[in-house]
């Protein structure tokens, strides 16, 4: 059934009752082999660069640590595990940034057990795990043209210096919440300023900001 006869799993769940009953999920199965479960965050680069896991599972909460870390490539922790993600909402940008991470498993938070049995087993054969609702997302994205990009040249230049240190954390993926209690501003303040780059950069959302300032350089 699997080339790898026993998985070894490092579950890295924020959630407590979702790691719980993932745990308890997990531990019977007989191909399945739980080797860590944490729920503290603070260290989880750490704890991903050192498992010797061949699968990583994580959540929303997990995923928004290494956001604030600057973790932007899963591969660069640890170029040998899979990731899959756990306990999704339906959120479109938040599914193509796991993609552009090195994800390779997405479920949403309606999965069933079997289905986090199944993911695991799939993205550890390496295979990659999609939620029917996201594919068209995933479709589009590849093929959606760039013509955004080439007349964005030296945005630097356009943007105030206030949406040029905005621009890093869009790329991060915090949320207008996350970024006006960081920079002690008001949630309003920093939509409008999102709003006024959008309309600079020729974007249409937050994602396309993302791609525009990994291109120019501003997503570190």
């Amino acid at each position: 059934m699997n080339s790898i006869l026993r998985i070894n799993v490092l579950l890295l769940v924020g959630n407590r009752l979702l790691c719980e009953a993932l745990n308890r999920i997990l531990r019977k199965r007989s191909d399945v082999l739980v080797m860590n479960q944490s729920l503290e965050l603070s260290n989880l680069p750490v704890l991903i660069t050192k498992s010797e896991s061949d699968v990583v599972l994580l959540d929303s909460a997990s995923a928004s640590v290494l956001s604030r870390q600057r973790v932007t490539r899963m591969q660069d922790l640890n170029p040998n595990a899979q990731v899959l993600m756990v306990g999704m909402d339906v959120d479109e940008s938040a599914f193509l940034r796991a993609v552009r991470a090195g994800v390779s498993g997405y479920l949403l938070n309606d999965a069933s057990a079997a289905d986090v049995i199944a993911a695991i087993r799939a993205v550890a054969r390496g295979e990659a795990v999609c939620p029917a609702q996201l594919c068209k997302v995933l479709f589009d994205s590849v093929a959606r043209p760039k013509e955004f990009i080439p007349s964005v040249r030296n945005i630097g230049l356009r943007l105030t210096r206030r949406q040029q240190e905005l621009l890093p954390m869009i790329a991060r993926g915090l949320t207008n919440k996350e970024i006006a209690s960081f920079l002690n501003l008001s949630e309003q303040t920093v939509k409008n300023h999102i709003h006024r780059m959008l309309r600079k950069m020729g974007a249409n959302d937050r994602l396309q900001v993302t791609e525009i300032a990994g291109v120019e350089g501003f997503a570190t």
